[in-house]
């Protein structure tokens, strides 16, 4: 059942979609890209940024200016010792952070390889309460242009999307991320997919959603309807692993079945049972994402 509050903005909105419709776009544009604080956390996730607080102090912490504000950067770099396997950046979801992407990096690290992990604008240790894919994927060519180019590329959630994004240089007057690998956890495939549900969600009629729609193409350069998965990875050349859980509740397994549809550098890997989160630890997901480099070893663009 819909809490009072969205019953509130479904009711705005269905009046808004008859008297002004543009208006009603640019609101719900912005109710879209809002990120959650980063200092109001669940229980749950205020215990796993704590847990990981040991973790988080062996990296190098850059901050780094961009268009969006400063970026949080943090660097792991190889266990002493290791011989130097190349450089793995690590993109985190939708009210996530390095944190919580922390038995991933563990698992790169722990082979060798120096592990970047970046808290995309609005969330983490990053500035501003607002996220957009141009943003996001700006910010990954930041990355790149510091600490690239990448071995690997890998995203969890909207992480994933931002990075086939980010290598496909599918947003205008932004240069391709260089890296040999991708992997994409759990990530959605279809931009105007993820706008259908949020619109669902807010009783969004067709008139905000065309305004919406527009207010996209002006900010990324292209047409909603040409951020799809399937025709965006088929310009990647970056062999690829998607890996994914059929019980998803969050992002649902087709997406991950669109994804295997765009080439055969495209490989599939199900993880049953292991849902939108749990996936980040699973020891089988982790041992497949870096068997995917090391077993099948890959050389930096």
């Amino acid at each position: 059942m819909a809490s009072f509050g969205v019953k509130v903005i479904r009711t705005a909105f269905g009046l808004a979609e008859h008297l002004a419709p543009r208006l009603a776009g640019r609101v719900a544009f912005e109710l879209f890209a809002r990120t959650p604080d980063p200092e109001k956390m669940s229980p749950g996730e205020a215990r796993a940024v704590e847990r990981a607080a040991g973790f988080m102090a062996e990296a190098r912490h850059h901050r780094i200016p961009s268009g969006s504000g400063c970026l949080a950067v943090h660097e792991f770099r190889p266990l002493d010792g290791r011989p130097f396997a190349g450089t793995v950046l690590v993109v985190h979801g939708w009210r996530s952070r390095t944190q919580f992407m922390k038995a991933l990096i563990e698992s790169y690290r722990n082979a060798g390889f120096r592990v970047v992990s970046l808290d995309l604008p609005g969330h983490g240790e990053s500035s501003g309460r607002r996220l957009t894919l141009p943003a996001a994927v700006a910010a990954v060519r930041v990355a790149g242009d510091w600490f690239g180019p990448f071995a690997a590329v890998v995203g969890h959630s909207f992480g994933g999307a931002v990075a086939v994004n980010a290598l496909a240089g599918s947003v205008a007057g932004i240069a391709p991320v260089d890296a040999a690998a991708l992997v994409l956890i759990a990530a959605p495939s279809s931009l105007p997919a993820v706008f259908d549900d949020f619109y669902r969600m807010l009783g969004i009629g067709p008139r905000t959603r065309a305004s919406v729609a527009a207010r996209v193409k002006r900010l990324a350069g292209h047409p909603l309807e040409s951020y799809d998965g399937i025709s965006q990875l088929a310009l990647v050349p970056a062999r690829t692993l998607v890996v994914h859980a059929p019980d998803d509740r969050e992002v649902a397994a087709d997406h991950a079945s669109s994804y295997a549809r765009a080439g055969s550098h495209v490989a599939l890997h199900w993880a049953p049972g292991l849902g939108h989160r749990r996936i980040l630890a699973d020891p089988g997901v982790l041992r497949r994402a870096l068997d995917f480099l090391i077993c099948e070893p890959v050389t930096a663009l």
